[in-house]
């Protein structure tokens, strides 16, 4: 493997800070890591946090994926470290108490309950009420005109999907927008992100006391009415779920949505090829996961010591895995930094891996999918009317703005 031209200096580097992702993935740090300590260890600035091992391998992420007993979600939570004070209390105990802070057995009996909702089975009789929802969304854009990809498009999406699986009301699809564009910019103070939660929290709870009274057939319908061990589940895991959903199932797909048709433009020769021969688009979708990998990192907690690459793990380290890195790793991936629709196979590990690999994969395929199809035979040729700008985040990978501007209205020649 040759090195990139651009060398880091790896003594202080810190994967957790924002400005590092703000103008896009350090795809070079993370190859040099790869190359020269892909087990590596990064102090944290935080005097009350003790650092942790970043893990850059695509092989190593699978191994400890795959290994609850050892790597555990729970022991610490999914994520590097969680914000300090009395203010994030319940922020952080429903961050880390959802599915995504548990281990087997708990997890595997709470995911058991919402799982056969996000099926294979399931999502395919869902394709027809998500493709109306595409092409209302598509047929509200003006040709030639300028549009912002990220609110009028890309967050649409997922947005009115998540509304129709939780029960919210479609009018309040701009309230979980809101929240989440709240809580997941780092460039938000901490006063707003406490106030983003607990306007979060208090309607999940409205929502769920609603259901109780009015239950109909939706997510927010069965969790707040299904009992665990003879008793309904309790507040924490209700805000836990909500938390999760709200921002797995809204982030993740809109970031994707965007990255993807942000690849596209960078690649016209890729968007024709799409246009020409929209077969591959299943394929394209899941290029498309591998190159904007919109969830950065997850963590896992040493439960006794290990060892990983010949460096020795303590019992109670935090080992992060960094999937953006997973993603170009050489040694999984032919020329890994080549945006390729034709990309087959394609094992890239957006959705995870091991027990926690991501519940809602086959709906976020299914959306990411349809959008595409009606997207590119829409849309001869889309250009960027304006800088894109990014979250300023290092746990997802996205945009808060992406100014588009569209094709004129299509002639016959044109037409796919």
């Amino acid at each position: 493997m040759a090195l990139p031209a651009r060398r880091y200096p790896l003594e202080g580097i810190n994967l957790k800070d924002p400005l590092l992702f703000e103008q896009g993935m350090p795809h070079a740090l993370f190859r040099q890591l790869r190359y020269e300590a892909p087990v590596y260890w990064n102090e944290e600035p935080e005097e009350d946090e003790p650092g942790f091992w970043a893990l850059t391998k695509y092989d190593d992420i699978v191994a400890v994926s795959k290994n609850p007993q050892l790597f555990s979600s729970a022991m610490g939570g999914h994520q590097i470290s969680y914000p300090p004070g009395l203010e994030f209390n319940r922020a952080t105990a429903a961050i880390v108490g959802n599915m995504i802070g548990m281990d087997p057995p708990e997890h595997n009996a709470y995911r058991r309950l919402v799982s056969p909702s996000f099926s294979a089975g399931a999502v395919r009789k869902m394709e027809p009420t998500v493709r109306e929802m595409v092409t209302r969304i598509l047929e509200r854009l003006v040709p030639g005109a300028e549009c912002e990809f990220i609110s009028e498009v890309a967050a649409e999406l997922p947005l009115v999907v998540l509304c129709e699986l939780l029960g919210v009301p479609q009018e309040d699809r701009r309230l979980l927008f809101g929240w989440t564009e709240r809580l997941t910019d780092f460039v938000n103070t901490p006063e707003d992100q406490v106030a983003a939660f607990a306007e979060l929290f208090a309607y999940g709870q409205a929502l769920a006391e609603r259901r109780r009274r009015e239950p109909a057939g939706d997510l927010m319908s069965l969790m707040a009415n299904v009992e665990m061990d003879g008793q309904r589940i309790d507040q924490q895991l209700l805000d836990g779920f909500f938390l999760l959903l709200v921002i797995a199932g809204n982030e993740t797909t809109r970031n994707t949505i965007s990255g993807g048709l942000l690849a596209l433009i960078e690649h016209p020769d890729q968007y024709q090829l799409l246009r020409e021969q929209p077969a591959l688009i299943p394929t394209a979708v899941e290029e498309m996961l591998r190159w904007v990998t919109p969830v950065i990192h997850f963590r896992r907690t040493a439960t006794t010591d290990a060892e990983i690459r010949g460096q020795t793990i303590r019992r109670g380290d935090k080992v992060v895995m960094w999937y953006p890195s997973a993603n170009r790793d050489e040694d999984m991936f032919e020329r890994p930094d080549v945006f390729d629709v034709r990309r087959k196979p394609n094992e890239h590990l957006a959705f995870g891996e091991g027990q926690h690999f991501c519940l809602g994969a086959w709906l976020a395929r299914l959306e990411l999918r349809v959008m595409f199809e009606e997207l590119l035979r829409r849309q001869p040729r889309i250009e960027l009317a304006g800088r894109p700008r990014r979250i300023r985040s290092y746990f997802l990978s996205g945009f808060t703005s992406m100014p588009v501007r569209l094709a004129p209205p299509q002639t016959a020649a044109e037409r796919p």
